[in-house]
């Protein structure tokens, strides 16, 4: 009897994992494998959108964590997706702000979070559920957010610690995870979108980028895989709409959703840093399944 599929995503906060990977979360969970997700934090620094939900704000009663809690697990079941959690504990790590704020000095911030307590947090998590699969971003947290970058170096060191029988016995038989994914959107695709947001007067920060100057964009030479699942872009964008406090009807991915077509949302890249590419390929060499040669 073939093994299930089991494919582990580590998120910074929640709608992270609608945004980079919705779409193909929903197709695994639609084949029958088993999807998990780890939140790094309960994003309590986040941008409350929702004018009665103001007083969450982390300047004003920093109660926004508990909620974006709730919004997380509307996601999750519109996903399909039962096996979710926060690193370590709810609250355990700290949602740490954009660069260069405040908020990255609070004690409990992830970003200020010793690497070595969080990796064995997420090494438990790897040694029990022994995926084949983990997805997480790259060395810059694909757009420089302390906790992006935090949770690719969390995941990278804990990966390798889980494969190692001498660390920590008590939280599992080793396991040696055989592929490793970041996100990744091709500098190409990038380029495109902007144009055609430009095109269509979208306006905001999205049209007005340079993706060529940007970190934002993944050189197309660098992308080895591409999940096409347009028969779940209406599960991704319902579930990021769930995370109400932090998307609205006027977010660009939303706009860009409805005014250029759902392709625009349907397909997620990645590259394959751990492992070997293999399965079918597209018309640009991409594999087209992220458990070929393990499954």
């Amino acid at each position: 009897m073939t093994a299930q599929r089991r494919i582990l995503f580590v998120h910074a906060h929640p709608d992270d994992e609608c945004i980079g990977s919705g779409v193909t979360m929903a197709r695994y969970v639609s084949e029958g494998a088993h999807v998990a997700l780890v939140t790094c934090t309960l994003g309590e620094e986040g941008e409350v959108l929702v004018p009665e939900l103001a007083h969450l704000a982390s300047s004003q009663r920093d109660e926004l964590g508990p909620h974006r809690a709730g919004e997380l697990a509307a996601s999750m079941a519109i996903l399909g997706i039962t096996d979710w959690q926060l690193l370590g504990a709810p609250g355990r790590y700290r949602d740490s702000g954009m660069m260069g704020t405040a908020s990255n000095d609070h004690p409990d911030s992830f970003w200020r979070s010793d690497i070595l307590a969080a990796a064995s947090d997420l090494v438990e998590v790897l040694r029990s559920l022994r995926p084949q699969v983990v997805v997480t971003y790259d060395d810059y947290g694909a757009y420089g957010h302390p906790d992006h970058i935090q949770a690719h170096r969390v995941t990278t060191y804990a990966v390798a610690l889980a494969a190692a029988p001498s660390f920590r016995p008590d939280l599992g038989a080793a396991w040696d995870v055989p592929k490793v994914y970041w996100t990744a959107i091709p500098r190409s695709r990038l380029r495109e979108s902007v144009v055609r947001a430009r095109e269509l007067g979208l306006g905001g920060w999205f049209s007005e980028m340079d993706p060529d100057d940007l970190p934002l964009g993944c050189d197309d030479d660098a992308v080895t895989s591409a999940i096409v699942a347009p028969e779940h872009v209406e599960a991704k964008m319902a579930a990021l709409a769930a995370h109400a406090t932090q998307v609205t009807a006027d977010d660009v991915f939303f706009l860009m959703y409805e005014r250029i077509g759902p392709q625009t949302m349907s397909t997620e890249y990645f590259r394959l840093v751990r492992g070997t590419a293999a399965g079918e390929r597209d018309e640009r060499g991409h594999e087209t399944d992220l458990f070929a040669g393990v499954a």
